[in-house]
């Protein structure tokens, strides 16, 4: 019998570039806080996920470091890698041991060191991600050219303009320069965006998300420990999972990400929820384009209404369903790893109300979060929801 869950505790470092603090030092940032924060010793965790893809940094098994350095050994212990989605897979993990009975709290631990190579080499990495002898091998796909090919569709489709993607950016660095965790906290405009260097058109750098390094993390307690432990308690109350084909020459359509929708659907389904009862969601906009595709997969509109939520400020505080107040990846960041781990947290705080200047009305009391590994090779969507 599946056991109801909740995140009682959440901690976060700094992101951006953290060459100040190795990789285990840069877990603590966030695990020391999220303990604190719900009111625990590490002898009372009796399962640790810990997500990151790796490959940046010199641990070849980081799960194992991070967990000793915390003061965890002993605890059950496992590293996720879903790619870009590695830290909602580790979320999802410590859930499930939490919701089966294996445990009655768990910590789960994102986190990724980006800059211990340098940006040629962190570029190459991540395209291998994608498939590496057909796409990256053969043709030299990058991520930037991955999600071009998903702008020029959807250009195609419904219309789409290079200021359409800026305004993406524009909103999420507006709500970065408010978050003391971003990793950029300035303000920029759609000039700034259309101005700035051509990575694959019609991406520009303003439509990228940096290469960051930075850590995430959250405590996870089944229903009695929660509601001893917290008197606000954010119940995981749907998990919705896909995924695509590695070969996206085997797709049949680059203006969505099919594993998006399926997983939506899921995650709607198990949640007893639709979009219209969602107060804010985090979504994967790792580049403009990303965003846009979500408000359509996630069913915040019709499909080709993207362009218009965004144009009319559907998707700021106040509107329809503000989206990435946070600053999302784009100007928080993407330390790859912590990324889904630190959507959960950016959740729970809004739902707890704690959120200060960035504070979305809470309504219906849901919040969504959307975590994409490659373009949609894993696509993990979560719904929490406060009582």
């Amino acid at each position: 019998m599946s056991r109801k869950v909740a995140v009682v505790g959440i901690g976060h470092s700094v992101f951006g570039d953290r060459r100040d603090a190795n990789l285990a030092e840069l877990a603590f940032e966030a695990i020391k806080p999220a303990i604190q924060d719900a009111g625990i010793t590490q002898k009372d965790v009796g399962f640790v996920s810990v997500g990151t893809a790796g490959g940046w940094y010199e641990e070849f098994l980081p799960a194992v470091v991070i967990s000793e350095y915390a003061g965890l050994t002993g605890a059950g212990l496992i590293r996720c890698e879903a790619a870009c989605a590695s830290g909602s897979s580790a979320v999802a993990t410590a859930y499930q041991a939490v919701a089966s009975g294996q445990t009655d709290i768990a910590m789960v631990v994102g986190v990724e060191k980006m800059t211990e190579v340098d940006i040629l080499t962190s570029v190459e990495l991540i395209g291998r991600a994608g498939y590496y002898l057909w796409e990256f091998h053969n043709f030299g796909m990058t991520f930037p050219a991955y999600y071009a090919l998903h702008a020029t569709a959807h250009t195609k489709k419904y219309g789409t303009s290079e200021e359409d993607l800026a305004r993406v950016a524009v909103k999420n660095h507006k709500y970065g320069a408010m978050n003391p965790y971003a990793h950029f906290q300035r303000p920029i405009k759609v000039e700034d965006v259309l101005a700035s260097r051509v990575i694959a058109w019609p991406l520009k750098i303003f439509d990228c998300c940096p290469v960051s390094d930075g850590a995430a993390a959250v405590i996870l307690a089944s229903e009695n420990k929660a509601k001893d432990l917290s008197d606000t308690p954010i119940w995981i109350r749907g998990l919705g999972v896909s995924s695509g084909t590695a070969n996206i020459s085997k797709r049949e359509d680059y203006s969505s990400l099919r594993s998006a929708t399926i997983a939506a659907e899921r995650a709607y389904k198990a949640a007893k929820v639709d979009p219209s009862r969602l107060d804010v969601a985090t979504v994967h906009d790792c580049f403009t384009i990303a965003e846009l595709l979500a408000y359509e997969d996630l069913g915040f509109c019709e499909r080709g209404g993207a362009v218009k939520m965004i144009r009319e400020g559907q998707t700021e505080i106040g509107g329809k369903i503000p989206v990435n107040v946070d600053g999302g990846l784009k100007a928080k960041g993407h330390p790859i790893g912590a990324t889904g781990v630190s959507m959960v947290a950016e959740l729970t705080r809004q739902l707890r109300g704690e959120a200060g200047k960035r504070q979305v009305p809470v309504k219906h009391g849901n919040a969504l979060a959307h975590n994409v590994g490659g373009t949609g090779h894993y696509c993990y969507i979560t719904i929490f929801g406060r009582d």
